[in-house]
């Protein structure tokens, strides 16, 4: 068997660098308090979550809604929300219309005002989330976007970017999505109980 590489431990430490440079932002603990609240008077007043993404985004944006209608650590009741993940109609959208609408489809036949649409884009520059954003405007969704870099376009396109500054690989940068989407969840059982 072939040795590694790579030293294992320098890519947990430059995950821990990661994660502490998202911690040490000023405004980090105010911007996910913001979206968890949002996010929990939405499901209040009758309102829903769709979230979306692209490769891991997107397996993230299916973690993010499976842990609202199921359950995260306690039982509770089933809340609204939905990934954006149907092969059927991502495939459909994306023949009948082109990739970068496959997002934005769905929020204008299931959005409606009040509704929150979560994106996630390590990028920044996702054009399928880019579009989806641009129909939240239109139709009154609030839009709360995970990015990373410097959170590209879409940091100025929706209503609540939360970044992870880093210009490295995309995975350091799904890592600490993986944990905010943690703390999210946590913080709308705790405010829906």
């Amino acid at each position: 068997m072939s040795k590694l590489t790579f030293n294992v431990l320098d890519d947990l430490n430059q995950s821990l660098k990661v994660l502490s440079d998202f911690i040490a932002k000023p405004d980090t603990k105010e911007v996910i308090e913001k979206a968890i609240s949002i996010m929990a008077s939405s499901i209040k007043n009758g309102g829903k979550i769709m979230s979306a993404g692209n490769g891991g985004s997107m397996c993230d944006a299916m973690h993010f809604a499976e842990e609202l209608t199921g359950r995260y650590r306690d039982n509770r009741p089933s809340y609204p929300a939905i990934a954006i993940a149907d092969p059927s109609h991502l495939t459909c959208v994306g023949n009948d219309y082109g990739f970068d609408y496959v997002f934005s489809r769905f929020l204008e036949g299931m959005g409606f005002k009040g509704d929150v649409f979560l994106g996630i884009s390590t990028s920044g520059n996702s054009k399928n989330i880019i579009e989806a954003c641009k129909v939240c405007k239109e139709k009154g969704l609030t839009s709360i976007v995970l990015l990373g870099k410097d959170g590209g376009k879409l940091k100025d396109l929706c209503d609540l970017p939360i970044i992870v500054p880093h210009d490295g690989y995309a995975d350091r940068i799904q890592e600490v999505h993986t944990m905010i989407i943690h703390i999210m969840i946590r913080g709308i059982e705790e405010l829906l109980k």
